[in-house]
Formats: structure tokens, C-alpha cells, sequence
């Protein structure tokens, strides 16, 4: 897609992990290399065709600059935008997220976004170039969707028969039937104003921006990577999950 941009939220504090620098450059090791989580991300929207990367930081993220720079190390084109401190208002349950992808509304407006998380590691290599390939022109918004056993970390994701998205049921505390989560997200302009509008309301709950944009006719349906992994490094204990699933033969 020649409109592509990729979207990369990564302002928020990281107060759960503690660590002395971003929790987007924490190490992962690979064949003996070091790669930091959020180059992961990068990597998958680079393996997309996507060349043009805006990546939303806070006041306290020199260090992601430091190690990404321009992107030409990375093979694409990466500028920043800054997420300016806001309090938490309303009941999201992800505070934040919504804010922190219409930060970027001045570089992502009229373009297709591929939008993926800064501390997740998504497989295989080619998950958003099968999310983009799944859209058809009729489709507004393609979440790109993984199987998990713990739906209670992650937005499920309702179907229908024919594959579109009926609702997204952020974090369910009770037990469910749903068993796939969405990961990553391709969307194009009719959502990106949607997502704007919602901002300037100050409606800031992301699932609750998704499932409006569904009621109120935008065309939204889901890919499933049955043969991929996702893993979220949010906390101390899926740092030591996705460690002990790498060493297994």
C-alpha cells in the first residue's frame, strides 16, 4: 500500500517493570544478538512494505530516539511524536492508548495505518503483510488476530458467520468463550477520524471507540494467524513466560 504508515504507541511510564530506561529497549536475546523488544514491531512493519513509521513517545524517551534514530538502520523512515501528559479519565481499562495513537493524527490522517504495539513480539515475521493482504476495499478496519488461554489480558474478539467483527470485549473478568485476541491493527482514514473524534470528546477508551465505530456501520472483520504467537512484556512475569518458551526445543 503507498499510503501505508505504521503506528507505534510506546509513551507510556513502564512503572510496572521499574527499569532504569525504556521498557521498549528491553533485551531480548537472539542467536547470541541483542534486539530490543520494540525493534520487533518495527521488524514486522518493515516486512510489510510499510516505510514510513511515527512512533509516539512521552517527555521521557530520549533513549528510543538514541537507538532507532531516523530508521534507516532499519530499512524505513521513522519520525516522533510526542503524547502530552494527560490525566486518566473515564473506566478504560487500557488509559491512555486511544490518546496516544491520535497524537500521531497530524502524520496518520487520509493514510492506511498499521498499527502495532512497542513491547509486544508478534510471529510469524508476516503478520501485518496477511492483515493487509485479508482487506478488501470495503473494509475499514482488519484486526489481525491470535489464540490465547488468557483472555482475561487481552481484547477478545466476537465473530460472525462471516468473519466480521461483532464486538470486542476488553479484558473479560468472567469466564468466556472467546479464545482469539486481537494484536495488531490495519485501518484506513474513515476510522483514523473516528478515533479523532472520539479523542476530542474525550471518549478515551479505545475497545469502546472500536466497538462504536462497529454499531454505527464501519466495516470491521478479523484475520486469524492460527500458526502465530503473540506475547505482551508488559510485566515482570510474561518477560519470564516468553524466556522459558524460547529456550524449549
Amino acid at each position: 500500500m503507498h499510503d501505508a504508515i505504521g503506528l507505534i504507541p510506546a509513551a507510556g511510564k513502564g512503572v510496572r517493570l521499574g527499569l532504569p530506561y525504556p521498557k521498549e529497549l528491553y533485551p531480548i536475546i537472539r542467536e547470541n544478538r541483542y534486539k530490543p523488544v520494540a525493534q520487533f514491531v518495527v521488524d514486522n512493519l518493515v516486512t510489510a512494505g510499510v516505510r514510513d513509521i511515527v512512533i509516539v513517545i512521552n517527555e521521557t524517551k530520549a533513549q528510543l530516539l538514541g537507538y532507532f534514530g531516523d530508521g534507516r538502520r532499519f530499512g524505513c523512515n521513522i519520525a516522533y511524536t510526542v503524547q502530552e501528559p494527560r490525566a486518566a479519565e473515564g473506566s478504560s481499562t487500557s488509559p491512555g492508548l486511544a490518546d496516544a495513537l491520535d497524537a500521531a493524527y497530524h502524520l496518520t490522517r487520509g493514510r492506511t495505518v498499521f498499527f502495532g504495539m512497542a513491547d509486544t513480539i508478534m510471529t510469524p515475521p508476516d503478520v501485518f503483510a496477511r492483515t493487509a493482504a485479508a482487506m478488501t476495499p470495503e473494509d475499514d478496519v482488519m484486526l489481525t488476530l491470535f489464540p490465547t488461554t488468557r483472555p482475561e489480558k487481552f481484547g477478545m474478539v466476537r465473530l460472525g458467520e462471516r468473519g466480521q467483527v461483532i464486538a470486542i470485549v476488553d479484558k473479560p473478568r468472567e469466564k468466556t468463550t472467546l479464545t482469539e485476541m486481537w494484536g495488531a491493527i490495519v485501518w484506513r482514514p474513515r476510522f483514523t477520524e473516528r478515533l479523532h473524534e472520539s479523542v476530542q470528546r474525550k471518549e478515551l477508551d479505545f475497545a469502546k471507540t472500536l466497538n462504536g465505530a462497529i454499531r454505527d456501520g464501519l466495516r470491521v472483520r478479523g484475520v486469524a494467524i492460527s500458526d502465530g504467537s503473540f506475547s505482551d512484556l508488559g510485566t515482570y512475569e510474561e518477560i519470564r513466560e516468553l524466556d522459558l518458551s524460547s529456550r524449549q526445543p
